[in-house]
């Protein structure tokens, strides 16, 4: 009798313990976030390699702090807000750049956003030995400002021109004078900086006496308009220069000021090309490295051009029967005699070493493997570091190997997401990992990859988790009808009984290289795949073909014909759990946002047969509404590819949809325009389908801003539970 009480009580105890388990709640998501996991805010390694600073912010203030990276411990405070309010400007600190030596500190304050990356702030230098501080351009905000190399000038862009101030004598230069509404100079539009990543566009050589700097001319760039809605009685017009699929793109100049003489120089194309999608100085300040792409972009040449006179000579080219994709890897080594690459001829993503005049000296890696980023080379031990999918795609590994090729290494010590933030001459490299059930966790290590501390273990979230009902991350793969094998991850409820049926929301994004399957920690979204666990449905997400890290025939394989191969992948994945014992296969659904969102209209209309539910947030619903750079390299113009348009367009399908459909988008998104929704929602009315449709008016593509984040996934969760 003893032995059952006791028995009993244990059991008592277990299922009261298992009770008093939180579930997640969106408040705790979206307005406590409460899952936010803590990282180093404004990492920088100084001039000699031996320190890093952060931006810290407490009860005492703002603060850049430099600790040592040997010991760990904080060797000198930069600056403080005390500092700067003595000195007569009390700001709030967003960023920040070191100048060389740390002798000057550039801060930004009031930093306002325009599009994906670019920013305007207020721009301050802080003069650490003589404590003061001094307005960039008075009270204007300005774009893009930084330091020379040798730490004595800054550049920066306003209203369209390139600007030097010489630090030392205060003079300011104004080296354009065109920038209008239609002449960018040392800043990029909108298709090159959304879609070719070039923002900053202006480039110090590295004796610090020339400029090299775009000039782009989008006056034959038609413009697209938007209403502005709030606290307006009449809604304002926001037009800008948007380069759709097929229509004219901007016009660019590459062109290179000499600071002393004040004379300007042009750098001469190799013939006729559609994009300049990279600029770089080699390691000599005469000679300027250009990359020129043609439109289709399968064609690719890099050239150096003489800085005196702007003659170019080409050394490599590129070419694909599909299309290049950029990279930033291109690095110019041992005393500028050669230069590492980064190419898939061989059908893999791979590094490259190649003489300066173009000849191939050795491939560096190589395998049945990506290589997904390019994290720099340290020239004394000619050591190269690099992220890859060697342990798997839905992994990421820190490597390093010889520039020969040689004695290749795996630096991360754990299975997951690993990133790294090296110091200046490589000695030390800061490591962020995570996985499915871990948030950050950030160690310093040496270059040899030993740990020498930890510095965020996020512990306080971590223990946070144990509190909650949380379903697990499980990883699964299978093989298609057509043969392929897809990888994929689902989270079940948290008491999950494999002898019960459970409705299965899927997540997409589907779209080229980009990857969901990611054995990495998933932050906000993540947490409301655990709430939606805790209702009791299984959510998964299934990487197509077409996306990335698994080499480029994989990547490669949807050109010309966007959404087609995607759609029928994720039909199988509906399929896939269609047949599983414990999913309810009349109840699986589907959502996803930008591309994911467009996928979701796929699987509505296409795949309807599959799916009872989906939703589309901010969905591209035909090609011809998109940017020319991206559906470009993907798709060819629409007079190239009609059929490939015609085909891949869920609103010439909107007869064919079933089961309930939500569509979701913002009024003010500058990258899917509202008009793909106004016209799907035409589409849809014509064919008499009923749908659900949820507006927010400004809100840009990623909808987000006070509290809409919050509302937006209450309605989302609402839809699901009510529609799956």
């Amino acid at each position: 009798m003893k032995k059952q009480i006791t028995v009993l009580l244990c059991l008592g105890l277990t299922l009261s313990a298992y009770a008093q388990k939180e579930n997640v709640t969106l408040d705790e998501i979206w307005t406590q976030y409460k899952f936010h996991a803590q990282g180093i805010d404004e990492l920088r390694s100084t001039s000699d390699g031996e320190r890093y600073t952060t931006l810290s912010s407490n009860g005492k203030g703002q603060a850049i702090v430099a600790y040592d990276y040997a010991t760990g411990k904080p060797v000198d405070t930069l600056v403080t807000g005390d500092q700067l309010e003595k000195a007569g400007n009390k700001i709030m600190i967003v960023e920040y750049e070191l100048g060389k030596g740390e002798k000057n500190i550039l801060l930004s304050t009031a930093v306002e956003k325009i599009y994906r990356h670019s920013t305007i702030a207020k721009c301050y230098v802080w003069n650490r030995e003589k404590k003061t501080i001094t307005p960039i351009m008075g009270d204007e905000k300005v774009l893009y400002t930084t330091f020379s190399p040798d730490g004595n000038s800054v550049a920066f862009v306003l209203k369209g021109n390139l600007y030097v101030r010489d630090l030392i004598s205060g003079k300011l230069t104004q080296i354009t004078n065109d920038g209008s509404d239609d002449i960018f100079n040392g800043v990029s539009d909108w298709v090159y900086e959304e879609e070719l990543v070039v923002t900053r566009a202006y480039f110090w050589s590295p004796d610090s006496k020339a400029i090299a700097y775009y000039r782009f001319d989008d006056s034959k760039v038609h413009v697209f308009s938007m209403n502005e809605y709030h606290d307006s009685l009449y809604p304002t017009v926001y037009s800008f220069r948007y380069p759709k699929a097929g229509t004219p793109n901007p016009s660019v100049d590459i062109k290179i000021y000499h600071i002393q003489n004040g004379t300007t120089t042009n750098v001469s194309p190799p013939g006729s090309f559609e994009y300049v999608p990279r600029v770089k100085w080699t390691l000599s300040s005469s000679l300027l490295s250009v990359q020129y792409m043609d439109r289709h972009q399968d064609s690719l040449v890099l050239v150096l051009a003489d800085a005196s006179t702007g003659k170019t000579t080409p050394i490599h080219t590129e070419t694909s029967k599909t299309y290049i994709e950029m990279n930033d890897a291109l690095t110019f080594i041992n005393g500028n005699k050669e230069f590492i690459w980064q190419g898939d001829g061989d059908g893999y993503p791979h590094l490259y070493r190649y003489s300066i005049d173009g000849r191939l000296i050795n491939k560096i890696t190589a395998g049945n493997w990506d290589v997904t980023d390019f994290k720099g080379v340290d020239e004394k031990t000619h050591t190269v570091y690099y992220l890859s999918t060697q342990t798997s795609p839905v992994d990421r590994d820190l490597d390093c190997i010889k520039w020969d090729g040689k004695d290749m290494k795996k630096l991360s010590t754990r299975t997951g997401f690993n990133d790294a933030d090296f110091s200046s001459d490589f000695h030390y490299y800061i490591n962020t990992f995570t996985d499915a059930e871990t948030p950050d966790f950030i160690t310093l290590h040496n270059s040899d990859g030993k740990l020498l501390r930890v510095l965020e273990d996020n512990k306080t979230l971590r223990d946070t988790l144990t509190h909650y009902n949380l379903g697990k991350r499980k990883f699964f793969s299978f093989t298609t009808s057509q043969g392929v094998s897809l990888n994929g991850w689902m989270i079940t409820p948290p008491n999950f009984d494999s002898t019960k049926k459970y409705p299965v929301l899927m997540y997409v994004y589907g779209g080229p290289g980009i990857n969901t399957v990611n054995n990495e920690w998933d932050g906000s979204t993540g947490m409301w795949y655990q709430v939606l666990a805790e209702k009791g449905y299984i959510v998964a997400s299934v990487d197509n073909r077409g996306t990335g890290a698994r080499g480029s025939e994989f990547r490669k394989c949807t050109y010309l014909h966007l959404g087609k191969l995607e759609t029928e992948d994720q039909v199988e994945g509906a399929k896939y759990f269609q047949s599983r014992s414990y999913a309810d296969k009349t109840r699986v659904g589907i959502w996803g946002w930008s591309y994911g969102g467009y996928m979701a209209a796929n699987c509505i209309t296409k795949g309807a047969d599959y799916f009872k539910m989906a939703i589309s947030v901010a969905p591209v619903t035909d090609w011809k509404f998109y940017d020319s750079i991206y559906t470009e390299r993907y798709m060819r113009t629409p007079d190239e590819n009609p059929d490939g348009y015609k085909e891949s367009a869920p609103l010439n399908y909107a007869d064919e949809v079933k089961g309930h459909y939500l569509l979701v988008a913002g009024t003010g998104d500058d990258n899917v325009h509202f008009q793909n929704s106004i016209e799907f929602v035409h589409a849809l009315e014509h064919a008499e389908k009923p749908f659900s449709l949820m507006i927010f008016p400004d809100k840009n593509h990623s909808i987000y801003g006070g509290n809409t984040r919050l509302y937006l996934f209450t309605q989302l969760t609402d839809y699901v539970t009510n529609n799956l």
